[in-house]
C-alpha cells in the first residue's frame, strides 16, 4: 500500500493562514505575494498542507507508476524568509535570476529575506515563465 503525501491541496482558508502569522511585516509581504501570484498564474491561492500557499496545480507521476498532483508554483512563509516555489528549477532562467535581487535557491525553491530585497516585477516575470512550461 502506497503512502499517500502529507502535503496535499486542502479547503483550509488561505486567509485565515495568512492572519495566523505572528510576524505582521511577514502577513503584509504574503498578501502581496498573493496578489503576485495571482495576477502572475491566473489562479486562486489554495493551502497545501499546513503552510504552503499554491497557485495551480499539475499532474506528477513516479518510477513506481504512482500518479498525483502537484502545486504548479507557491509559496511559503517560513521563520525569518519566504520559500518560493519554481517547481520547473532555475537552469532557464539565469537571465531573470540576474536581475532579481538578494535570494538563495535550493533545487525548486527560491529563499528571499524580505520582499524589498528582490524586484517584483522581476518575480512575477519568472512565475509566469516558470507556469507557461
Amino acid at each position: 500500500m502506497s503512502k499517500s503525501p502529507k502535503t496535499r491541496a486542502n479547503e483550509s482558508s488561505v486567509d485565515a493562514f495568512v492572519d495566523s502569522l505572528s510576524d505582521l511585516r511577514q502577513q503584509e509581504e504574503a498578501k502581496q505575494l498573493i496578489k503576485l501570484y495571482r495576477e502572475a498564474t491566473q489562479n486562486e491561492p489554495v493551502m497545501w498542507g499546513d503552510s504552503i500557499i499554491g497557485f495551480g496545480q499539475f499532474p506528477i507521476k513516479y518510477a513506481d507508476g504512482r500518479e498525483l498532483d502537484w502545486l504548479m508554483t507557491g509559496f511559503s512563509p517560513r521563520k525569518g524568509k519566504f520559500s518560493l516555489y519554481i517547481m520547473d528549477g532555475f537552469d532557464k532562467y539565469t537571465e531573470l535570476l540576474n536581475r532579481l535581487g538578494k535570494y538563495k535557491t535550493g533545487k525548486s525553491c527560491l529563499y528571499v529575506k524580505k520582499l524589498a530585497d528582490i524586484d517584483l516585477g522581476v518575480l512575477s516575470s519568472l512565475i509566469s515563465a516558470s507556469c507557461r512550461t
